[in-house]
Parts: structure tokens; sequence; C-alpha cells
């Protein structure tokens, strides 16, 4: 029997009986087969500007800003309203046979804010529908050109680009692919770009070069007649925060280039602001991509939307072709979307009225205080970019399989981290931060006030426990 309405309503003001809802009933996202189906998480009430508050009542800095997207920071009025008043004035409109306002108006902000030449966007509802979006879009576009066999499309491994079955293909994490299948046979993966992880001895020059005849070489190997794109984030986000050497992306664009390979810049987490920009690939790297992929910051997480930001000249190729029937058989019910769009408008103004401005002026700080995280013993390196940051910690030096180690430090940093006012989001060793963009500079050390007492905290019991000699 249905529960009633009133019952629903009560246990929705109950935290306890919220999760048990969520236990029985809600299946989360990434579960391990032994909890699948049967599992509560941590219950978040309320959230206000940086800050969380949790089902105890702790307020909570928000360090990853949900998922890399509440750039705004929470509960902002501004886009509040403008989702109602567009609700109220038109909540939906099929995008098969009408178009919105919002939408319109959008797609030409964007545009301005892109690199030269990208002029064109297509809406979707977040970031592995746009990455699968801007697979599939490479794909059309080699087969009307009479290139059919031009499919395959090179990633990295410690990617991580959504999802959607196409998109997760693309993925090059360790353990994504253990349990999942994948389109495997349409994908290369290169190394990933982790100077950190570099061979002991070799400069960031030699590097870099490194990297780059390996592309090359897999575009002899395999041949640019087969190859279709490349796609890479700027920054790789949740493999770890991973910056890479001075000159990769702009040598890595020039080879696609050469050999007529569409280049996508994922700007999923980097773009909107994580950087200081509306979009990166230019204003920070220096590459002017053929497809960007956005979503998260683009409402600042207050309403599911992404995209494909597209070179204009890719649909010029397309009208002059000779098959001018060939149709592009993709779409998503809400793409497009009005009120999805009309937030972006605002949210837009809000990094554009001085957010934008104040997030360059204050990342030098954030990075500088996270960076002096270093002196502690378990952190193995600080690295990161505007406001996102990845503090890799480095228990198990010896062990040919440290992931239990590794597991279990990014378990008890992030429970100290919590009981002193700090919400994180591990990845196993790691610690990513990625604060709302609003967050000024006595919240930022405090932030890595916090983080340093609980790494020192974890440091000791792993001493005192016998797990790690220090």
């Amino acid at each position: 029997m249905a529960a009633k309405r009133e019952e629903m309503e009560f246990a929705g003001n109950t935290p306890n009986a919220v999760e048990a809802i969520a236990e029985k009933h809600l299946v989360q996202p990434w579960p391990v087969s032994e909890t699948i189906g049967a599992e509560a998480r941590g219950f978040i009430e309320s959230g206000d500007g940086i800050y969380v508050t949790d089902a105890e009542g702790r307020r909570l800095i928000d360090g990853p800003a949900g998922m890399w997207c509440v750039n705004v920071g929470h509960r902002n009025k501004e886009l509040s309203q403008v989702m109602y008043d567009q609700a109220m004035a038109l909540s939906y409109n099929s995008p098969w046979y009408t178009t919105n306002e919002p939408s319109a108006l959008l797609a030409e902000r964007l545009a301005g804010h892109a690199p030269e030449g990208v002029g064109h966007v297509f809406y979707t509802t977040g970031g592995s529908s746009a990455v699968e979006t801007a697979l599939r879009f490479m794909q059309f576009y080699n087969n009307v050109r009479g290139r059919p066999e031009k499919k395959l499309i090179v990633s990295r491994e410690g990617a991580y680009h959504g999802s959607t079955y196409l998109a997760a293909s693309m993925n090059g994490r360790p353990r994504d692919h253990d349990w999942m299948d994948s389109a495997k046979e349409q994908v290369i993966k290169l190394s990933c770009p982790n100077p950190f992880r570099r061979p002991k001895g070799m400069t960031l020059e030699a590097y870099t070069d490194f990297l780059i005849e390996e592309f090359r070489a897999t575009i002899e190997k395999v041949g640019a007649d087969r190859i279709g794109a490349f796609i890479g984030e700027p920054v790789m986000a949740s493999g770890g925060v991973i910056v890479p050497p001075p000159g990769y992306l702009p040598r890595m664009r020039a080879l696609c280039a050469e050999h007529e390979i569409l280049f996508i810049a994922d700007e999923v987490v980097t773009a909107f602001g994580r950087l200081g920009h509306v979009f990166a690939s230019k204003e920070v790297f220096g590459i002017e991509p053929d497809m960007i992929t956005f979503a998260k910051g683009v409402t600042s997480g207050y309403f599911p939307l992404g995209g494909v930001m597209i070179r204009s000249k890719l649909f010029e190729d397309l009208r002059q072709s000779n098959h001018n029937d060939a149709m592009f058989a993709h779409g998503l019910t809400y793409s497009s979307h009005p009120i999805g769009c009309a937030v972006a408008l605002k949210n837009l103004d809000i990094l554009e009225d001085g957010l934008l401005a104040e997030t360059r002026a204050i990342s030098d700080h954030f990075q500088s205080r996270l960076k002096a995280l270093e002196e502690l013993p378990l952190v193995g390196e600080v690295r990161g970019l505007g406001l996102m940051a990845g503090i890799e910690c480095v228990a198990d030096h010896v062990s040919n399989n440290p992931l239990t180690l590794d597991l279990e430090v990014g378990k008890r940093i992030d429970r100290h981290c919590q009981a002193l006012g700090l919400l994180v989001r591990p990845l196993i060793n790691m610690c990513v931060m990625s604060p709302p963009l609003t967050i000024n500079r006595d919240q930022i050390d405090t932030m890595a006030e916090i983080l340093h007492k609980s790494i020192a905290l974890t440091q000791d019991e792993l001493v005192r426990e016998g797990l790690w000699k220090g």
C-alpha cells in the first residue's frame, strides 16, 4: 500500500526517517553489490552560501561545492527567483518543433565566451549526455563526410567523462571497468599526463615530449584515417585534479589539427568560473577545441543542464556534403529546457558581475594555503588550479596493492574533517577540494586548518595502530 501523503511529509522532516526510506527504496550512485539497494548515505538538511547543514545540525564548509557545481553558493535568491519566474511563464516546450527565448539567448551568450569560431551549442541534461552528444556528433560528421572508418576515440588513463555507455567507455580510472561493460573496441587509451607519477629523474620537458610522442606513435600505428576524436579534461578532475605538464595541451591540439582528429575539451568541471573564466580552454590553456562539453557550474547545480559547444565550420562541412537528407538522429526530451536556460543566464550574470574576477584574485591564496599541507609526511603532493585542488596522500610506498590502506586513509581524513566542520570528497587516498566560488580568504584559511588537523590526526592513528611508519 502506498504511504499516505501526511506520513511522507512527516517523514521528510525527520532525518532518521528519511535515511530509513532511502535505505529501503533509493538506489544510490556508484554502489557496491554488498549494499546496493539497501544503503543510506549522509543526510544533508540545508545549504547556505558555502555551508551545508547535516542531520546532526553541524554546519560544514561545502568543500566539493556539491559535486564541483555549486559555484555561486547555496540558497542564492536570484537563481531561485528566476527558476520560479520562468516556471510560471513557461515551464516546458518540446525542442523537436518549438524554441524558447532563454535557450536562444543563452546560446548567444555562450558563443560570446567560447573561442572564436566555436559558435553553436546543443543542450543536454548533464555532463554524461554532453560527452555522449559530442562523440555521437563526431560519428555522424564522419559518416556524412564519407569517412565511416574514422571513428576511434582517443582518451587517457585516469580520465573521467561520465556514466552513459559511450561516455563511460572513455573513462580511464582504475576499477571503473572492473564490473561494467563498455565500448572498449572504439577507444584507445593514452598515458595519464600526471607529472607527480612521471618516471624518476625525468624532467617535465622530457615528460611532455614522451606524452606527445606516445600520441604521435599511436596515430602512426593505428592510422589517422581511423581516429575520429581525442577527448580530454584540461584538468583531470575526478582522476585526482591532475594538471598536465606545460605545453602538453597545445601540442596535443596541434597533432589533432594536423591529422583531422576532432579535439574535444571536456570542461564539465573547469568551465563557469572554476578556473576563473567561463571557458578555460583558450583563456587558461591556450587551446581552441573543436568541441567543448559543459554542465555542472552552468547553473551552479540549481537545475540539470549541460551542453556541447561546437565549431561552426563543422556544420558548414555538413551542409556542403552530398547527403542533404542525412539526419543527426539524436535529441533529449529536456534539451533546451526553458527553466534551466533561464537559470544559466542569471548564473552568467552573477559570474560576469565580479565573481569571475574575484575567483582569479583569490586563487593564489587558495592554492598556497593548500600547498602548505605538503609539510605533512602523509601528503605526497598538493596540486591544482583556480579553485580546484587535490591533496594526494601516500601511505603505502612498498605494497603492490596499496588500495586497502589508501581507502582507510581517505575514510579517516573524511571522518575527522566532518567532525571539525568540513565536508570533503575523498577519492580513495585523495581529498578533492572545489569550494563555491563565493568563498573568502578567512574561510579558505579555516578550510586549510581543518584539513591540516584532520590529516595530522589520521597520521597519528595510523602510526599508533602500526599501519604506517610515518
